[in-house]
């Protein structure tokens, strides 16, 4: 069984389509990566799975359950981490995943606990007594994953998990949810315009104006763009694009002051193109293809920056999901 299931999905608002037949599968177990610019659809498909707001056409079932007809067993089984900070900077690090802990009704024997081993797994131990409000942002992003965990749910969704931490705390934060897989069985939901992030995922899925574009592993999807790209500056660069294309039999060509060509065979045929030049290679490089790559040679732009959804529809989704929640 998936562990997430969309078929035909269709959302539209105001006669406007934001979602457009949408189908994909995430199987159990892996890193899912849901990729696009703002405003392709994919917080909206997002809300969809996570039951705030209902479909116009299509389904959609999550760990099994269907996400029209079954939202209290979908919520009660999945956990989430939305783009803006939902902690409460008046409590502790403890008491926020305490109180969470009480509303998912995680039993009292081990609800102590299950929260202490969701701080020591963000390595957040020896600050669980401190206020919110002297925690750095990447400390409080990776206590928002940590409370995300307290009721151990089978799929965990992140919407933009990184959005406006540094480096360093972006980097911090994966290795966490790097391990969730495979130390607690779960499944990762999550959308991010970083591409460098996207490229841990096992499965990715492209969404463009509301439809699915492209889909597949990392690889699969660079493997579109035909291979490597190696860039050459010659002392003779026509002399030197000649002979390129006559050892290598491709279509090489001068861009500005580099000779440009395609490659699959870089690490054969940068050796051969050195013998073969001699002394006149000044420089060469190689630029392997990249997730934007792809999204550029598909729809011809680059993946937009992302930013958080308009501060009224963000809040409206969050008291939503707490009305749904403080009700299971």
């Amino acid at each position: 069984m998936s562990a997430i299931s969309v078929n035909g999905l269709t959302k539209k608002f105001n006669g406007n389509v934001a979602v457009k037949e949408v189908n994909f599968e995430v199987k159990p177990g892996t890193i899912f990566g849901f990729l696009g610019p703002n405003g392709a659809g994919k917080t909206t498909t997002i809300n969809i799975l996570c039951t705030l707001m209902g479909a116009d056409a299509g389904s959609a079932s999550v760990n099994g359950y269907d996400c029209s007809k079954e939202p209290d067993d979908v919520r009660r089984s999945i956990g989430i981490v939305f783009q803006d900070p939902t902690l409460d900077k008046d409590l502790t690090a403890y008491e926020n995943l305490l109180y969470h802990a009480y509303l998912y009704r995680v039993p009292k024997p081990v609800r102590r606990r299950t929260v202490e081993d969701a701080i020591r797994f963000i390595g957040l131990y020896e600050r669980k007594d401190d206020l919110i409000k002297t925690y750095s942002g990447g400390m409080k992003r990776r206590l928002e994953v940590a409370r995300a965990l307290v009721h151990q749910p089978k799929v965990l969704f992140l919407d933009e998990p990184t959005l406006g931490l540094d480096p360093q705390s972006r980097a911090g934060l994966w290795t966490y949810i790097r391990r969730l897989p495979e130390t607690m069985d779960m499944t990762i939901f999550m959308t991010t315009h970083y591409m460098e992030e996207a490229e841990v995922c096992d499965d990715i899925c492209i969404i463009d104006h509301g439809s699915i574009i492209a889909k597949g592993a990392p690889s699969e999807l660079k493997s579109m763009l035909g291979g490597d790209v190696v860039y050459l500056i010659a002392d003779d660069n026509k002399k030197a694009l000649g002979m390129i294309r006559d050892l290598l039999d491709i279509e090489a060509e001068i861009k500005g002051d580099e000779i440009v060509f395609p490659t699959k065979k870089s690490d054969t045929c940068i050796p051969e193109i050195i013998r073969t030049l001699g002394d006149s290679v000044r420089s060469i490089r190689l630029q392997r293809p990249t997730l934007n790559d792809v999204f550029l040679k598909i729809t011809g732009r680059e993946i937009r920056s992302e930013h958080a959804d308009s501060g009224d529809q963000l809040r409206e989704n969050i008291r939503a999901y707490r009305r749904r929640s403080d009700r299971q």
